[in-house]
């Protein structure tokens, strides 16, 4: 009697943690998937043309997979985003978690969720317009935001199990429509997709920032998995990880279906972006209810992300500054949001879209070496490897970003000209392997010693598994 009802308690408990892996699946979905997240891929579409399926799988390599091998890593690693940057050292241990935070959070993504939402949903709709309009308009939405973001521990309640099933449906509901409406339509690529299509696609997967996000947005689906009552060690390492993944096959399948709209949408190659596209598109199914359905996906999809970024970056730097706690930083987050999102994103874009390119390609080496490292099963211990590897990532990405910004170049053409793909900002990636393989030599003949144990810090004992 007592072994069948223990049965049965273990069936039960089986199935709330699948609803709850569910649950924080969607919500990490609705984090990732922001304003870029939407308006992206059908450009991509348009501009592929007949080379639309390698563009869109570079794409997705950048907007899904770099991401969910993200969290992957940190939900392997048992390391927050600052354990693990500290393997490269005290100074990129402190630089990059701050860059990677202000970068995804108050000084670029989130205030461009508010700035995007004005503009696309609302703006349209009611002919509201100028900086009256934007202020009262962003001081809603981060308000609301902000009221989202308070307790962290129910945000899978708010947007796992409500707000994100809505957008889901809202995005089938119109990409479904459109694609039953319109016939596909032969167009020749760009110049950008004519000879690189993939290497085009990811380019633009990159400007989603999720790789970044995924290293910031770990935190919070391991501290949610956890106060739903998964147990420490294997269970909660195995429902981030199946989180993450069914995230990412959500978000493949929406990125697929709104690439293919872009394809099929009469005349969308003479509509200026993205959001054009999907706004005729919207109009030209279902008219006007169509325009309001697409407003209600816009704000919906940035409402999400904020969100996500407000409580990550807020978790964050109460990690980081102890005396200030976590709703400190929620309010002036939402507050700055609020302000840089009505006086206009120019001057911040301006300044973020460098930084951005600086931290990508660290970002990503440190994801691909903690997941490197364990595949090891710890016959080699990573410490020249996460040093060498991530510092040629920095130097190189930090060389290529003067380049862009035309300072220097003479000088430095000749040092990153000869790296494959250093046309199409890849040029870093060979360095770096170079630097890898080089670490791990000089990791395999030094005497084995086991890794120090990170220091206690709250982040940390939020993220450890």
């Amino acid at each position: 009697m007592s072994t069948a009802l223990t049965s049965g308690d273990a069936g039960a408990s089986r199935k709330g943690h699948t609803g709850i892996i569910i649950a924080t699946s969607l919500m990490l979905f609705s984090m990732f998937f922001g304003a870029g997240n939407l308006i992206f891929p059908p450009q991509l579409g348009v501009n592929a043309g007949e080379n639309f399926w390698p563009a869109i799988l570079g794409f997705l390599g950048a907007g899904v997979l770099l991401p969910v091998l993200g969290i992957i890593a940190i939900a392997l690693s048992g390391n927050s985003v600052s354990d693990l940057a500290r393997r490269a050292g005290v100074v990129f241990g402190i630089v990059f978690p701050i860059l990677a935070y202000l970068s995804i959070g108050a000084f670029y993504a989130l205030p461009r969720t508010g700035a995007v939402s004005f503009e696309i949903a609302i703006t349209p709709l009611t002919g509201w317009e100028g900086l009256g309009a934007s202020a009262i308009f962003n001081l809603v939405f981060f308000g609301v935001s902000l009221v989202l973001s308070w307790n962290p521990n129910t945000i899978v309640d708010s947007l796992g199990k409500f707000l994100t099933p809505v957008l889901v449906v809202l995005l089938l509901v119109l990409i479904g429509i459109s694609i039953f409406r319109f016939d596909t339509i032969s167009r020749t690529p760009t110049e950008d997709f004519v000879s690189n299509p993939a290497a085009t696609g990811l380019l633009e997967g990159y400007l989603t920032m999720d790789a970044i996000a995924s290293l910031a947005f770990s935190i919070v689906v391991i501290s949610s998995l956890r106060h739903k009552g998964l147990g420490e060690g294997k269970p909660l390492v195995k429902g981030t990880i199946t989180a993450g993944l069914i995230a990412g096959a959500l978000l493949a399948m929406i990125y697929v279906g709104l690439g293919v709209v872009g394809r099929v949408l009469p005349g969308a190659e003479d509509l200026e972006n993205g959001a054009g596209m999907l706004s005729v598109a919207a109009n030209a199914t279902m008219g006007f209810p169509g325009q309001i359905l697409f407003a209600v996906i816009v704000l919906l999809a940035c409402l999400t992300t904020s969100v996500g970024l407000i409580t990550s970056t807020s978790e964050f730097f109460e990690s980081l500054v102890p005396g200030l706690k976590y709703h400190f930083w929620v309010v002036l987050f939402s507050l700055a949001a609020t302000a840089m999102a009505t006086l206009g994103l120019e001057t911040v874009l301006a300044v973020a879209a460098p930084v951005i390119g600086l931290i990508y390609p660290p970002a990503i080496t440190l994801i691909f070496l903690a997941l490197l490292e364990p595949a090891l099963r710890g016959r080699i211990h990573f410490y020249w490897t996460f040093r060498i590897a991530i510092w040629v990532a920095v130097i190189w990405s930090a060389l290529s970003t003067l380049q862009s910004l035309g300072w220097g170049a003479s000088v430095i053409d000749p040092i990153v000209s000869w790296a494959p793909l250093q046309s199409a900002s890849l040029g870093w990636v060979l360095p770096t392997v170079i630097g890898l393989i080089i670490g791990l030599i000089l990791d395999a003949v030094r005497p084995h010693e086991p890794a120090p144990a990170p220091a206690a810090t709250p982040e940390r004992e939020a993220a450890a598994l």
